[in-house]
């Protein structure tokens, strides 16, 4: 028999892989001599550089880089196990975490930490870069990133404009000329299911700001300045990324992304798929366990589970996709409805609080991963 276990994290409680365990050792406990293919998932979001580097063997690079408020933090990236890709959550270095109610600004905060996250990467070699960009406390479209990497976004009078989304109106061009040679021969990969366009009524500043500390005030300006921007980049780049898909994600990184390397946007699901090597791991197998937090009918929406499964059935129609939750949410019926599911597990065991039940999910995991295994052994000998 082979057995995939494929699933996302729980989030607050257990990493993608030490979900991916706890499912292992309780089939293992009923059929000790299958074979098991454990793959950790992630969407692009929270947990992905962790994911990935688990499914290939991969390495966690440490290194300090400004945060969002220009103070050095302490971040990392994982390189994996290829060793010419890397994968970065910009929020390690431009991330929500780093700010405060007393301290978030989106006027003055910056992804030039982000940037030079991407400079390490380089001096690892990579030909590649997976870049999530889930979590920011930005909203400066990328341009911190952008000057990290060598890029002058200059004033009238020939003067670098300084870091955040609040001095965008004072750029007057763009002199790329001491950009990084080796980021135009880097393939940037964006994983984002965000579409948001950089401006207008659905974009970052009037979406995302808010939830960054943006007052309605700020929101207005910031949105100006960002308009500001993508016309500067249209006149001086020949790109025109305002209104682009995803451009508005993580506060416009997506559009400073687009118009300074080579970059493309996939949705995260999908490239944590691909360079995970769930494909092939998935030929040939009999069951695949995946599962996250909470399984509810918004999992078919873009989420690992649903991503799993549907890979899973594409490359062997006859396996049988099993989800555990740590709790299942409504309407069910619309995930069994697509036929990509074949049965959904929740794995408290019992009533409990959330803190008790963070506690005990390994235990419960193991426990509901036995369970079914019991169940589909004492099926195959009937």
């Amino acid at each position: 028999m082979k057995f995939l276990i494929a699933p996302d994290s729980f989030k607050g409680s257990l990493t993608a892989n030490e979900v991916a365990e706890s499912i292992y050792r309780g089939l293992v406990k009923v059929f000790p001599t299958a074979e098991y293919q454990l793959v950790p998932m992630a969407d692009g979001g929270e947990g992905t550089v962790q994911s990935l580097i688990d499914a290939t063997q991969g390495s966690k690079i440490y290194c300090q880089v400004h945060g969002p408020l220009k103070k050095k933090v302490n971040a990392y990236y994982g390189l994996l196990g290829n060793s010419q890709t890397a994968v970065i959550e910009m929020a390690q270095a431009s991330g929500i975490q780093y700010v405060t109610d007393q301290t978030h600004n989106p006027l003055v905060t910056t992804t030039y930490g982000t940037g030079e996250l991407m400079l390490d990467a380089l001096n690892h070699h990579v030909k590649r870069i997976i870049l999530g960009i889930g979590g920011s406390a930005t909203n400066d479209g990328g341009a911190g990133m952008a000057q990290a990497l060598g890029a002058r976004l200059l004033t009238k009078d020939g003067r670098p404009i300084p870091l955040g989304g609040g001095n965008l109106n004072q750029l007057d061009h763009l002199d790329i000329s001491p950009i990084d040679p080796r980021i135009a021969k880097t393939e940037i990969l964006i994983a984002s299911d965000v579409t948001n366009p950089l401006t207008g009524k659905n974009g970052a500043s009037a979406v995302f700001g808010p939830q960054k500390g943006a007052t309605t005030a700020m929101v207005k300006r910031l949105d100006s300045n960002l308009h500001h921007y993508a016309t500067v980049i249209k006149h001086d780049l020949k790109k025109d990324i305002e209104t682009l898909p995803g451009a508005g994600a993580a506060g416009g990184l997506g559009a400073g992304l687009l118009a300074f390397t080579n970059s493309t946007m996939k949705k995260g699901i999908d490239l944590v798929i691909e360079y995970s090597g769930l494909p092939s791991k998935a030929a040939g197998t009999q069951f695949c366990f995946t599962g996250e937090g909470k399984i509810d009918f918004q999992t078919k929406f873009g989420k690992t589970p649903f991503g799993v499964a549907q890979t899973v059935k594409k490359i062997n129609p006859k396996a049988v996709v099993i989800g555990i939750g740590g709790g299942i949410g409504d309407n069910l019926a619309s995930l069994y409805n697509d036929q990509i599911f074949d049965a959904i597990f929740s794995s408290p065991s019992g009533a409990k609080n959330l803190q008790r039940a963070f506690a005990d999910s390994k235990h419960d995991i193991q426990q509901t991963a036995e369970n079914i295994a019991r169940l589909i052994k004492t099926v195959k000998q009937h």
